[in-house]
């Protein structure tokens, strides 16, 4: 068996009751460490509440050396059984879903046990989430690559007035071209874009493909370290973003939608550097995108 387990967002003890139970009785114990982080718990401090060892694996454990996490698993009994611990929700990330395609290549039973996620928990910023659309990745630009894909579908979000999750870059056991070119094993120091470098990425795009998707002054929420004890949310314009200091990881921004309910202006206020500016930003905002009213014509009578 194969038990994808969810660990949360934040401390140690934040996984489930029953996914404690699986991962002191299985025979093997993986920490996917690639994704995410647990703000607050590392593999040692996750031994210890454990009381058993925890192997980290790394995107190339698990993207290229599945078969190695698999082995025995097949078999019956609690003795063949392998855990896979994942931040926040198994299924938070495609490589996870690959994981279980593998595994019933190999006619592995597989079992998830779920948890919070930054894709539920991000309605701690007071936003409804059934008005959230497309959630998008922003990876950290080079001088010679800028991906722009989330772009298009923040537009598409935009034209239907939901808000969007922008889920920013995690950069862990990396290495750079150089090393790779010559197959030395050295990796980067780990990176995580702020909030600040987000802003400046996504106002470089629009000043480059200038289809006024967003700007200056689009109304967004900066989201730090959710679900930890240090989480800090604000609520401002896109350009003001760019001086904010977030401070540590992790980070997460929202682009509003221009169809802001009432009460999720209400909730958000509260997060504003300045809220009256905020509120202005939101109104403005909402002339974006707009559909036309419907003209309807007047049918006139054929029986004259």
């Amino acid at each position: 068996m194969l038990y994808l387990i969810g660990l949360g967002l934040s401390h140690e003890s934040d996984i489930t009751v029953r996914g404690l139970e699986v991962v002191r009785n299985c025979k093997r114990v993986y920490l996917e460490a690639y994704t995410s982080i647990l703000m607050t718990a590392d593999q040692e401090s996750l031994e210890k509440f454990y009381g058993r060892e925890v192997i980290l694996a790394d995107r190339e454990l698990v993207e290229g050396g599945s078969d190695i996490i698999l082995a025995g698993a097949e078999q019956d009994g609690a003795d063949y059984d392998v855990a896979f611990l994942v931040v926040g929700d198994p299924f938070g990330a495609t490589t996870h879903t690959d994981l279980v395609i593998r595994a019933r290549e190999l006619g592995i039973k597989t079992t998830t046990i779920h948890n919070a996620s930054v894709m539920n928990a991000i309605g701690a910023c007071g936003l409804q989430l059934y008005n959230f659309g497309q959630t998008v990745s922003l990876v950290f630009f080079t001088d010679n690559w800028k991906p722009d894909s989330f772009y298009d579908k923040i537009k598409e979000n935009r034209q239907l007035g939901l808000h969007t999750l922008l889920l920013l870059d995690i950069k862990v056991k990396e290495q750079s071209i150089e090393n790779m070119a010559r197959g030395r094993l050295i990796y980067e120091p780990p990176r995580y874009m702020s909030i600040e470098t987000a802003a400046e990425q996504l106002l470089e795009i629009e000043s480059l493909r200038q289809e006024n998707v967003y700007g200056e002054n689009t109304p967004c929420i900066a989201v730090s370290r959710l679900g930890s004890p240090r989480q800090a949310m604000r609520a401002d314009t896109l350009k003001n973003l760019v001086d904010y200091e977030s401070g540590d990881p992790l980070h997460s921004l929202v682009i509003l939608g221009n169809k802001v309910h009432d009460l999720e202006t209400d909730f958000i206020v509260e997060f504003a550097r300045d809220a009256e500016e905020l509120r202005k930003a939101i109104k403005d905002d909402s002339e974006n995108f707009k559909k036309p009213a419907p003209v309807f014509v007047e049918e006139e009578d054929d029986d004259e």
